[in-house]
């Protein structure tokens, strides 16, 4: 995490100059836009597929080689291809990713604990993150995700990998809400009746309308009166969770991410500048280069460049996508894109950085810092 911070400066040129040039440190994946989901959510699953392989992948990672500081694998449900551990292995040896996250909806138990214990024993410099979507509880989740018995399904894979994370200390396990219209209402609720799982991290995202989704009209994002107190809290449960470490610093950002999206419902514009195409971007599952997953403009196929991303990201056609950015002709709360703006803003890093000072790690902290997650101090 710390070998970005010389580098911060270069992003900061680089978007308002074109120089240096510079690949993004965050990147997400889409493997497959197949799913065994059929979320209110989403469409994804409706989309026709040109899944790269993993031999394609391999090349493109090797292309790409050490610069990608976190990497996001995701769907559709990734672990529906069976191959999705060597990609992320692939990933791992060719680019040396500091984190790598993969959301998973936990149907597919056997097939997700199995790769995710290759993934882990292959990669144990690398932190694994998997995050489990959880959008309600029992069968209110199921009737948001439109596949009864998904919830079930979902506890035996947590159950699962947590017996796995006391083999492989690089495995971090998280629970993930989709706040939307379906679910808000409840949200407060739903918080509670998570709070057994005990997970390393619990986070929250709004459901955006996403070309990518082919979601655009689908009127899920909440309305920013009724999203407001929800972020309020979740900003507050993060800056009062008692952690030490690296883990402060995560937890600070984690609560301006909240205060960020609040705002950028409110405002609908571009609270702090948007880096997506120049420190983030998105590759779409036949390898479409992105700025992010949100316009979801093709700008450039890997296919046709020899698998490698340079001529596509360093292209005419991404600098014309960056100047529409640049002025602010889209605005979004996006997790992924947010916290690599959140990291290249210096009033807002100032922010968490002063949090960080204010409360020093107590004690307790220390003490739960230790605890493995079969300690009855775990909390979200």
């Amino acid at each position: 995490m710390f070998s970005l911070i010389p580098k911060l400066p270069f992003y900061w040129t680089f978007r308002r100059f074109g120089w240096p040039r510079m690949l993004p440190f965050s990147i997400v994946v889409s493997v497959s836009f197949r799913c065994n989901s059929k979320c209110k959510t989403c469409d994804v699953w409706r989309k026709p597929n040109d899944d790269m392989t993993v031999e394609e992948w391999d090349r493109v990672f090797a292309k790409m080689g050490r610069g990608p500081l976190y990497i996001t694998f995701t769907g559709g449900e990734p672990f529906l291809r069976k191959d999705t551990a060597e990609m992320v292995l692939s990933a791992c040896h060719h680019c040396r990713p500091a984190v790598v996250t993969v959301p998973t909806n936990g149907i597919l138990t056997k097939r997700i604990v199995d790769q995710v214990d290759r993934i882990c024993a292959g990669a144990p410099h690398t932190k694994i993150g998997i995050n489990l979507s959880l959008d309600g509880i029992g069968e209110e989740h199921d009737a948001i995700r439109k596949v009864p018995g998904n919830w079930n399904k979902a506890m035996e894979t947590w159950e699962a990998l947590g017996k796995l994370q006391a083999r492989h200390k690089n495995l971090v396990l998280t629970t993930h809400t989709v706040v939307s219209k379906f679910n808000l209402h409840r949200f407060f609720e739903i918080y509670a009746g998570l709070g057994f799982l005990e997970p390393d991290s619990y986070i929250t995202e709004v459901a955006e309308e996403r070309v990518e989704l082919d979601t655009v009209g689908w009127n899920i994002t909440p309305d920013p009166d009724e999203y407001a107190p929800i972020a309020d809290f979740l900003s507050q449960q993060a800056r009062q969770r008692p952690v030490h470490g690296i883990a402060r610093i995560t937890q600070g950002f984690r609560a301006e991410y909240y205060q960020l999206a609040k705002r950028i419902l409110y405002e609908q514009k571009q609270v702090i500048p948007c880096y997506a195409g120049w420190a983030s971007g998105h590759i779409a599952p036949n390898g479409d280069i992105w700025s992010c997953c949100i316009r979801a403009e093709p700008v450039g196929n890997l296919r046709e460049h020899g698998y490698d991303i340079r001529p596509i990201w360093f292209g005419q056609r991404m600098a014309t996508l960056r100047r529409s950015i640049y002025v602010g002709e889209c605005a979004c709360p996006m997790a992924n894109a947010s916290y690599a703006n959140m990291l290249l803003h210096p009033p807002t890093v100032a922010r968490v950085v002063s949090s960080v000072i204010r409360q020093p790690a107590s004690t307790e902290a220390r003490q739960e810092a230790g605890q493995t997650r079969t300690g009855v101090t775990s909390r979200i």
